[in-house]
């Protein structure tokens, strides 16, 4: 399986052999998440501040991308609702062109990731973390659609969330009643038309339907023609972006951003098409893959990428099941593009806010938000400290304050775990789960000798357990023995109280005899000062031969 991880599930399936009538599914599929991704792109494009078409590029080069090189068998990628509010807030500060290059930037970040196998610890983001910015970003989406909702006329709307909303009361006499229905009308199809059928998207019905009445009625609303102009139907050379190291300067918090969005919004796209198909993904090229879609959406004037959840479940719940779809689906998109691009300059942008309005409705996954209000005390915390800072302040710094505060709750509850038992309360006696501490073969301890049992692991955050026993430690016995048979790992700060606790007990004349640890521990001491100092003949396998070691040192 080793040998496979940096190899594209495309290529271990075409190896394998792909069968007619799955790649008949695959096409067909590829065909119906490419009409899904179609208004999705231009809409996801538009709402980060940049032109429709290059939403539609990054779908194409991305897309195709990906699927060819990807680690997953199903995954679709392309322009995301996620990335909305770090696009746009990366091209009010840096531009177009600084965008263009923070994605190529992210492109070799998130590869690095993939190479170092980074890919697997991913995964591992806690729930409640993801649950609050996903719902977090819902919320802006929203409140950046009001203004194309309502038709609003407001020449320049704030950033901040707080005044942007201000803003919009300021203006609410303004209200164009057609744009506001034509956003209403969308909303109404897009989660109602799979009544009808799921074939064909409801958002693609709505963009069809309110083009045609728009263009046939002259109806007076804003459009993407009178807003950004004529949609090229032709995709640029690609250019290489000038950088030097004034720009890393400048754009290398943007590229991290990107980077880890990117990373975890991806293999929490795969972990959940594996789910469906009931597959394993390869997350370390499913990584790799997302790198080099990156780099070319940039080199073609692209956004950034990653997986889509919605369209991977689209194409999973249409029969596809192997790149191929997604292939497809790029496919498709460019000759979308080719042919009908000058045509799509007549959608009213109030029908594209009523789509990523229902976007944002599927994104807020508010059901789960609700359970888990009714959680622990510590998740809440971590979801709506997460969620308040993705909305008020910035999705990047949600991530990292919740991965901090994740972090400690987690060291927390591990040094909880952590525990340090004297035998002379617990010798041959049951513990609640009905074992017994020690054997009962063990029918005495050595004179001038204190036994301890260390449960749990000792790494930094149960370093406070080793201050609390030397200051319990209310006598020096010639001998103790630290038990750490149920010890999984020590990392170096436990090493080093260990140094302390040894220094200090010396001076009183104390010997420590180390009993039952496993490998992992005893090489963490071996390559320690505390090995040199506690000496070979005091760390031993089974606690028969510490009893015995105490024995001796006790005859010394």
């Amino acid at each position: 399986m080793k040998s496979k991880e940096f190899t594209p599930k495309f290529i271990s399936l075409i190896q394998e052999g792909i069968s007619r009538k799955q790649l008949t599914k695959d096409v067909l599929s590829g065909i119906i998440v490419g009409i899904v991704a179609l208004p999705l792109a231009i809409a996801f494009a538009m709402a980060s501040g940049v032109s429709p078409e290059k939403g539609l590029i990054t779908a194409i080069i991305a897309g195709f991308l990906i699927s060819v090189l990807g680690g997953s068998r199903v995954q679709i990628g392309g322009p995301t609702g996620a990335f909305i509010i770090i696009v746009f807030g990366i091209v009010q500060e840096h531009g177009v062109s600084g965008l263009t290059i923070a994605t190529f930037m992210a492109g070799f970040l998130i590869i690095g990731l993939g190479v170092l196998k980074l890919g697997n610890y991913l995964k591992f983001i806690p729930y409640p973390l993801i649950v609050g910015f996903t719902s977090g970003i819902a919320v802006v989406i929203f409140s950046t659609q009001i203004k194309d909702f309502l038709g609003l006329e407001i020449e320049q709307i704030p950033v901040d969330f707080v005044e942007k909303w201000l803003v919009y009361f300021h203006h609410l006499d303004s209200i164009n009643w057609i744009a506001f229905t034509i956003a209403i009308g969308t909303v109404l199809i897009a989660l109602n038309f799979y009544r009808i059928t799921t074939k064909i998207p409801g958002s693609l019905v709505a963009i069809v339907l309110f083009t045609l009445l728009v263009y046939f009625f002259e109806l007076p609303v804003e459009t993407i023609e009178s807003k950004f102009g004529e949609i090229p139907n032709r995709i640029a050379m690609p250019q290489i972006p000038v950088i030097n190291f004034k720009i890393v300067q400048q754009l290398i918090e943007p590229a991290i951003a990107i980077t880890l969005l990117g990373a975890i919004e991806s293999l929490l796209s795969a972990v959940v098409a594996d789910g469906m198909i009931g597959g394993k993904h390869r997350s370390n090229m499913e990584l790799v893959a997302q790198g080099i879609g990156n780099i070319f959406s940039g080199l073609f004037g692209g956004i950034p990428a990653t997986g889509a959840i919605a369209r991977t479940a689209t194409n999973v719940k249409n029969g596809g099941r192997t790149p191929i779809a997604g292939i497809v689906h790029a496919v498709f998109l460019l000759l979308i593009m080719l042919l009908f691009a000058p045509i799509a300059k007549l959608i009213p942008l109030s029908c594209l806010a009523g789509i990523l309005v229902v976007v944002a409705y599927h994104m807020s996954e508010w059901q789960h938000f609700k359970d888990l209000m009714k959680s622990n005390r510590m998740d809440i915390i971590v979801l709506l400290t997460t969620f308040f800072l993705t909305v008020f302040f910035d999705l990047i710094l949600a991530i990292e304050i919740g991965l901090i505060l994740s972090s400690f709750i987690f060291m927390k509850r591990m040094s909880e775990a952590t525990t340090i038992n004297n035998a002379e309360n617990l010798f041959g006696t049951a513990q609640s789960n009905g074992e017994k501490l020690f054997e009962e073969e063990l029918t005495y301890i050595p004179k001038n000798t204190m036994l301890y049992e260390i449960n749990g692991p000792l790494f930094f955050g149960a370093s406070q357990k080793f201050q609390e026993f030397l200051t319990d430690l209310k006598q020096e016995p010639k001998v103790l023995i630290l038990r750490m048979r149920n010890v999984p790992f020590i990392d170096a700060t436990a090493v080093n109280r260990l140094k302390e606790f040894h220094q200090k007990l010396k001076s009183c004349g104390t010997t420590i005899i180390i009993s039952g640890a496993n490998r992992q521990v005893k090489e963490e001491l071996f390559k320690s000062e505390f090995y040199s100092l506690i000496g070979k003949d005091n760390i031993l396998d089974n606690i028969n031969q510490a009893i015995e070691r105490a024995e001796e040192i006790n005859i010394e």
